[in-house]
């Protein structure tokens, strides 16, 4: 398993494994203590582990937490998913930098999202199922929605949108969560 730092999101990292093929299929290592280690993450830091599965066109996002934020690690186990972070950590570098990947049951690999960065993606295949490790138990009441077709971030989601939450269809401006973040 190999660890390559994302440039356009400071501190964002794609863990990609190295798998075995044979005539059975693949096996290959999806999360590694030692390279997570590596890149200064603390492996022991998560405590919650999630999953969704989503149908073709389906959009989830964007999504942050409010106070200390969840760093989260974010892989597609079966299917393909359009996934995006942007940065919204007032004092970074990469502070509303977007950036775009397909992650898939192809690769399996595993997306670093830093605590403060929204994250959303959009299924591309029939199936889609998406594997969260996050660093906090989920608190509801902490919740931060941006809308997923703001004209500030101008995401390319390739697909029309077949399916959506109503508090993500509901989801104020990148500007409104931005401003309130600010009071």
């Amino acid at each position: 398993m190999k660890a390559t730092e994302v440039p356009e999101i400071t501190g964002a990292y794609l863990f990609e494994p190295t798998p075995y093929a044979d005539e059975r299929g693949f096996f290959c290592r999806t999360f590694d203590a030692d390279v997570v280690r590596s890149v200064g993450l603390d492996p022991h830091a998560f405590v919650q582990d999630s999953l969704s599965r989503s149908v073709r066109g389906v959009l989830r996002g964007l999504h942050l937490r409010s106070g200390a934020g969840e760093a989260k690690l974010v892989r597609c186990s079966n299917g393909r998913i359009f996934d995006v972070v942007v940065d919204l950590r007032p004092g970074s570098p990469t502070f509303r930098n977007r950036a775009f990947f397909e992650l898939s049951d192809e690769t399996q690999t595993t997306l670093y999202i830093p605590a403060g960065c929204a994250h959303g993606f959009q299924a591309l295949t029939g199936t889609a199922d998406t594997s969260y490790r996050i660093d906090r138990p989920h608190d509801p009441a902490e919740d931060v929605t941006i809308a997923f077709d703001d004209p500030e971030l101008a995401i390319p989601w390739p697909l029309p949108v077949t399916s959506m939450s109503q508090r993500d269809r509901e989801a104020p401006s990148l500007a409104e969560v931005l401003k309130h973040r600010e009071t």
